[in-house]
C-alpha cells in the first residue's frame, strides 16, 4: 500500500502520542493541541502533517511557521519539529517535499548529528551559526538535579563566571505586558538593518506564545523616558530562564545593552532560576552578551533550503530561541547550560 501525506488533525492526536511515545518524545495531549491545532492568528495553513500508509499512521512532522525581512524583501518559512516515523522507506524526504510546498523557504536550526548528516541531503545549505549564551544568576542553584559530579564541576564554572550585578540605567523602565496590552509593542517589533535579515514578529505570535502550556512565558516592553523602545519575552524551565526573543529599535550597543541587563533583573525574581540563557546569531548582539557578562556555550548550525536560488539572504540571518522549539522545548530536568 502505498504512502500518502497530508495535514494531520485533531482526531490524529491519539496516534501521534503513541507514534512519539514509542521515541520518549513529549506526547502530552494538551502540549499537542497547542502546538499543532490551536489557532493562532498569524498563520492560518496547517502546522502539522502526517504520513499514512491506508488507516496506519507511520510519520509525522510539525512546523512552526515564520517570516524572514531583508531589505524590501520578504519570504514566508517553516522551521521542521516533532519529526519521527515508523518507516525509513523515504518518509524524510516526502515530509520535507510535502512542507516545502506550504512556505517559501525551509529553515533547519540546530538539531542532533543525525540532523545535521541527513539535512544537506535535503537541500538545505548552510546559513551562519547560532551562539547559546549563559550567565550565572544564583550558583548554588545548580546544585538541584543532575549528578553530583556535575553538579560540583557547573558551581565552580558559575561561581567564576558570574559578573557583578549590574542594571540598567534609571531612565530605562520595564513593564510586563498582559494579553490585551500586547497591540502597544507594534511599533517596535523587527526590522531589517541595512546588514542583516531578521524574523519578523507579530502581535499574534505573542498572543500565541503566551498561551504556551508547555513552559511559562512573559512578555516584557522596555521604555526610555516614557518612550516604547524594545521588548524581550522571558521563557521559565527548570533551573533557567530563557530569553527566548528579544529587540530594541537600536543598533547602539548601548541600547541593546540596557535590553539585555533589564531581561537580566527580570529573569533574578524567578525563584528557581541558576541561570539566564540566550542566542545570538549576529555580531552586535553577541558583543553585547559579552559585555553583559554572558559567555558562549555551544554553536549550532543554521540552514536553510529556499525554493528558488534568490529566496533568501546570503548575508548575516538573525535567529532567536523564538524561530524553533527551543523557546519551549522541556523534558521536565533542570536545565543547565552553564
Amino acid at each position: 500500500m502505498s504512502l500518502a501525506v497530508r495535514p494531520s488533525t485533531p482526531a490524529d492526536a491519539a496516534a501521534i502520542a503513541a507514534l512519539f511515545a514509542e521515541s520518549d518524545m513529549d506526547a502530552a495531549p494538551e502540549h499537542l493541541r497547542w502546538k499543532y491545532w490551536q489557532p493562532r492568528a498569524d498563520w492560518l495553513r496547517p502546522r502539522s502533517v502526517v504520513m499514512v500508509r491506508g488507516n496506519e499512521l507511520v510519520a509525522h512532522a510539525g512546523v512552526i511557521p515564520g517570516s524572514c525581512a531583508w531589505g524590501q524583501r520578504r519570504v514566508t518559512t517553516l522551521q521542521m519539529i516533532d519529526w519521527v516515523a515508523r518507516t525509513r522507506s523515504g518518509a524524510g524526504v516526502m515530509l520535507v517535499k510535502h512542507i516545502a510546498g506550504m512556505a517559501e523557504a525551509l529553515v533547519g536550526i540546530g538539531g542532533g548529528a543525525q540532523t545535521h548528516s541527513i539535512l544537506p541531503h535535503l537541500g538545505f545549505r548552510p546559513a551562519g551559526t547560532v551562539t547559546g549564551y549563559a550567565r550565572p544568576l544564583f550558583p548554588l542553584r545548580v546544585l538541584r538535579g543532575g549528578a553530583p559530579w556535575k553538579r560540583l564541576s557547573r558551581l565552580a564554572r558559575a561561581a567564576w563566571k558570574r559578573s557583578a550585578t549590574v542594571a540598567p540605567g534609571a531612565e530605562w523602565q520595564v513593564r510586563r505586558l498582559a494579553g490585551d496590552q500586547l497591540g502597544q509593542i507594534a511599533s517596535v517589533l523587527p526590522r531589517p538593518p541595512r546588514d542583516m535579515a531578521v524574523t519578523e514578529r507579530s502581535v499574534g505570535l505573542f498572543q500565541y506564545m503566551l498561551s504556551c502550556p508547555i513552559v511559562a512565558m512573559q512578555l516584557y516592553a522596555l521604555e526610555r523616558a516614557g518612550q516604547l523602545r524594545g521588548y524581550f519575552l522571558l521563557a521559565a524551565v527548570r533551573g533557567q530562564v530563557r530569553i527566548a526573543d528579544c529587540w530594541i529599535d537600536s543598533q547602539e550597543p548601548e541600547d541593546w545593552r540596557a535590553l539585555i541587563l533589564a531581561a537580566v533583573e527580570q529573569a533574578k525574581h524567578d525563584p528557581q532560576a541558576a541561570e539566564v540563557v540566550i542566542w545570538a546569531s549576529d555580531p552586535l548582539l553577541a558583543g553585547v552578551l559579552q559585555a553583559c557578562g554572558f559567555y558562549a556555550r555551544f554553536q549550532s548550525p543554521i540552514r536553510v533550503r529556499p525554493t528558488a536560488a534568490d529566496t533568501m539572504p546570503e548575508g548575516i540571518l538573525r535567529v532567536q530561541m523564538l524561530d524553533c522549539d527551543d523557546a519551549f522545548l522541556n523534558g521536565g530536568r533542570y536545565e543547565y547550560w552553564g
